[in-house]
């Protein structure tokens, strides 16, 4: 087996300084990208609450266990649109919105 090779006092300094300066880049680096993240996952709980919302809506509807009438006064102006488009694709709930 070949002896170890003695490292130059530079070499050992540069890889040190390499390590520190990249363990201080990504503290940093997640210091700034934590809160975007949070925001992120708390905007996406929102969105599924309210599609899961939406989903069990639809479904009542597409049974027929809920009126027209009753799921609006559920819902608010936000799932308006919503239910013209699945008014005007539903055969079968045209009679109550006329």
């Amino acid at each position: 087996m070949v002896p170890p090779v003695a490292v130059s006092p530079l070499i050992k300094t540069a890889r040190w300084s390499a390590l520190l300066l990249g363990m201080f880049y990504g503290k940093q680096r997640f210091d700034y990208l934590k809160p975007i993240a949070e925001e992120e996952k708390r905007v996406e709980e929102a969105e599924k609450k309210i599609r899961e919302e939406q989903e069990r809506i639809y479904k009542q509807l597409a049974e027929g266990t809920v009126s027209l009438l009753l799921f609006m006064s559920m819902k608010q102006q936000l799932f308006q649109s919503h239910v013209l488009l699945l008014i005007s694709l539903s055969c079968s709930l045209s009679p109550l919105y006329s």
